[in-house]
C-alpha cells in the first residue's frame, strides 16, 4: 500500500497553522517583551549582628517613602535569567559517548534604569553596594547584610501575571559608568549587572525544597553514615 507523502505533509501543515491561529486569537496570544513587572526587595543591612552595617541607616532612608517601588518603575530593561547544565562525557560504554549532567550554573543578569533628576535611583544602588564593603577601611561586609531578592513577572495584555522568576541572594555586582555630554541631552540611564546565587520559577519551583535545605539534610545524613562507619570493625568497612 502506497502513501502520498506530499499530501500528508500539506494536510499536517494546514492543520497545525489552523490550530496555531486559533490559539493566538484566543485569550493567550503572544507573550510580549514590553509586558513585564519587576519587584525589588533590597537588604536591610543589619542581619549581620546587633550593630549591623554603618550604611544600613542610609539604605533605610534610600528605600523608604516608596523609593524602592520608584526604582522598580524606572527599570527600563531586565532579563529573565538563564540556566546552564554542565556536563561531562561518559566514555565507559560502547558506541557514541553520552553527555552526563554533573551540575548547573547561572549567569549574571544585566539591567538598565532611567534616572530622575535627584539621582535617587543611582544613590539606591550605590548604597546597596556599600553594604558589601566599607570605603573607610576597605573591609568586606557580612554576606547577609547585602543580599536581596528580585521578582520578575511576564504580564499578558490584561496585566495579569502569567509567568515569574525569583532571583535569590542577589546584589548589584557592577554599576556601569555614566557618560555626560555637551551635545543634545537624552535621558540619563545607569546599567546595573546583578549577581545572584540561584533563581526559581514562581510557577512550579517556589515551594520546592531549597538547595540550602537539601544540603543541610545531606550533611546530616553523611554525618550519621560517617559515625556509623567509624564504629564498624575494619573488616566490615571493606565489605
Amino acid at each position: 500500500m502506497g502513501y502520498e507523502l506530499g499530501s500528508i505533509i500539506e494536510t499536517g501543515n494546514v492543520s497545525n497553522i489552523g490550530e496555531m491561529l486559533a490559539e493566538l486569537n484566543g485569550s493567550d496570544g503572544f507573550a510580549k517583551s514590553n509586558r513585564w513587572e519587576i519587584v525589588i526587595t533590597p537588604p536591610t543591612g543589619n542581619r549581620g549582628g546587633s550593630r549591623g552595617n554603618v550604611f544600613a541607616p542610609i539604605m533605610g532612608s534610600n528605600t523608604g517613602g516608596g523609593v524602592t517601588q520608584k526604582v522598580g518603575i524606572m527599570c527600563e530593561s531586565f532579563s529573565f535569567p538563564g540556566r546552564n547544565l554542565t556536563t561531562t562525557p561518559d566514555s565507559n560504554l560502547y558506541g557514541p559517548e553520552r553527555e552526563m549532567v554533573d551540575g548547573y550554573t547561572f549567569g549574571d543578569v544585566s539591567s538598565t534604569f532611567r534616572l530622575s533628576s535627584d539621582m535617587k535611583e543611582k544613590q539606591f544602588f550605590d548604597t546597596w553596594q556599600r553594604l558589601a564593603y566599607s570605603p573607610q577601611d576597605f573591609s568586606i561586609g557580612y554576606y547577609y547584610d547585602y543580599i536581596g531578592e528580585i521578582r520578575l513577572y511576564q504580564l499578558d495584555e490584561q496585566d495579569k501575571r502569567r509567568y515569574g522568576v525569583k532571583l535569590l541572594e542577589c546584589f548589584p555586582k557592577t554599576i556601569d559608568q555614566m557618560a555626560v555630554t555637551q551635545g543634545a541631552g537624552d535621558l540619563q540611564r545607569v546599567n546595573v549587572t546583578w549577581a545572584y546565587r540561584y533563581w526559581l520559577s514562581l510557577a512550579d519551583e517556589e515551594n520546592s525544597p531549597r538547595p540550602l535545605q537539601d544540603r543541610s539534610a545531606l550533611t546530616e545524613i553523611n554525618t550519621v553514615v560517617r559515625n556509623y562507619l567509624k564504629n564498624l570493625p575494619s573488616t566490615k568497612q571493606r565489605l
